[in-house]
C-alpha cells in the first residue's frame, strides 16, 4: 500500500490503463471503417502524454478518506485524464494552437493534405467529444461498486459544467480590456476546479469522505489549481518551447485574458497600454513582438508579482492540509510542489 506519492510509478499505472482502454477503442473505430484510421490514431496521440495530475489528486482524495490502494480506483481516476484530453483537444481548436507536448495538435494533424484545415478542425472536435464520452465509460466500468460510483455522480456533472463555463468565459473575455478579477475567474473555472478540486472531491466521494474532509479538499484544491494555471501562464510567455512543448506566441496571438496580461495592464501607464494594444492587435505577431511584450512585463514587475501570487496560493493550499491523515497530507504537499514549481 503506497504511503507516499511516487510520480513515476503512479504515472506508469495510469498510462497502462490508458494504453489498454484507448487502444481497444481505437480498434473498435477501425472495425467500423478503415478510413477512420487517422481519427482513431489521434485518440492515442491525444492521451499519450501528460503529468497525470488529475488522476493523482483523485487517488489521494480516495486515500485521504481512509481507503486502501485500489486498481479499480486508479481506473476511475484515469477517466479524469480522458476529460483533460478532451478539454485540451477542444482548447487547441479554439486557440488554433499548433503544438501540444511538442507534437502537432489534433486539428493540425487531421487537417493535413489531402484534408482541408476546416475538415481537420471538424474531425478534431469529434475526437474531443468522443474522449469526453469515453471518460464516462471508463469511470462507470472501473470496477468500483455501483454504490461507490453513485456518490460521485453529481460531482462528475459539476466538473463538466464548470469546465465548459470556464472555456466560455475565456472566449467571452478575449479582446476585452484586461481585468485581473475576470482573469482569475476564468482560471478558477477553466482550470483550477477540474485540475485539482474536483478530482479530489470525486476521489473523496468515491471513498466516502465526510463533509469536513471535502471542505478541506476545496480549501486546498482551489488555491492550488489557481497557482497551477498561473504557472502555466508564466511558462506560456516566458518558458522554453523546447521544454513546454507549446508555441510561446500562442497566448499573445490568441489575446488570451491571462492574469499575466491583466496585471501588466493594471501596472502600465497610458503609453505602455497603447503599445500593448498595438501588439495584441497584430495577427502576425512574431518573436520580436513576443520579446517586446516580455520586456514590458518584466520592466513593470509583473512576473515577480505572479510568482508571489503562486507562492501565496501554494501556502494557503498546504495550510489546508493540517489535520489530514499523514500519508495523504505528505502526498498532497508533494503534489502541490511539483505542480507549481515545474518548468514545463
Amino acid at each position: 500500500m503506497p504511503e507516499r506519492h511516487d510520480t513515476d510509478v503512479f504515472k506508469a499505472r495510469v498510462d497502462a490503463v490508458l494504453e489498454q482502454f484507448v487502444g481497444s477503442e481505437r480498434e473498435r473505430l477501425l472495425d467500423i471503417d478503415p478510413r477512420l484510421r487517422p481519427v482513431a490514431d489521434q485518440l492515442v496521440v491525444a492521451t499519450a502524454r501528460g503529468k497525470r495530475l488529475r488522476a493523482a489528486f483523485c487517488y489521494w482524495g480516495w486515500r485521504a478518506a481512509g481507503q486502501p490502494d485500489s486498481a479499480e480506483l486508479v481506473r476511475a481516476a484515469t477517466a479524469l485524464e480522458l476529460v483533460h484530453a478532451a478539454a485540451s483537444v477542444h482548447d487547441d481548436i479554439i486557440d488554433d494552437s499548433p503544438l501540444r507536448h511538442g507534437v502537432p495538435t489534433v486539428h493540425i494533424a487531421l487537417g493535413r493534405p489531402p484534408e482541408s484545415g476546416q475538415a481537420g478542425r471538424a474531425l478534431a472536435m469529434l475526437v474531443g467529444d468522443l474522449l469526453m464520452a469515453l471518460a464516462g465509460q471508463l469511470f462507470i466500468e472501473s470496477g468500483l461498486p455501483a454504490a461507490y460510483l453513485s456518490r460521485a455522480r453529481s460531482l462528475w456533472a459539476d466538473l463538466a459544467r464548470e469546465l465548459i463555463a470556464g472555456e466560455c468565459l475565456e472566449i467571452l473575455s478575449t479582446g476585452a480590456e484586461p481585468d485581473i478579477a475576470e482573469s482569475l475567474k476564468v482560471i478558477r473555472y477553466k482550470t483550477a476546479k477540474y485540475t485539482v478540486e474536483q478530482p479530489l472531491l470525486i476521489g473523496g466521494a468515491l471513498g466516502g469522505a465526510p463533509e469536513r474532509l471535502q471542505r478541506r479538499f476545496s480549501a486546498y484544491g482551489l488555491p492550488l489549481g489557481e497557482a497551477f494555471q498561473l504557472r502555466d501562464d508564466l511558462l506560456g510567455l516566458f518558458g522554453d518551447p523546447a521544454r513546454t512543448g507549446k508555441a510561446s506566441l500562442d497566448d499573445l496571438r490568441g489575446r488570451r485574458p491571462t492574469a499575466l496580461l491583466a496585471d501588466t495592464w493594471r501596472a502600465a501607464d497610458w503609453s505602455q497600454r497603447q503599445r500593448l494594444k498595438q501588439l495584441l492587435a497584430k495577427d502576425d505577431a512574431d518573436d520580436a513582438d513576443l520579446g517586446e511584450v516580455r520586456a514590458l512585463m518584466t520592466s513593470l514587475g509583473t512576473p515577480a508579482r505572479i510568482e508571489r501570487m503562486i507562492d501565496d496560493r501554494v501556502a494557503a493550499a498546504t495550510h489546508a492540509l493540517t489535520g489530514m491523515p499523514a500519508p495523504a497530507a505528505r502526498a498532497l504537499t508533494e503534489l502541490a510542489r511539483c505542480s507549481t514549481a515545474r518548468r514545463h
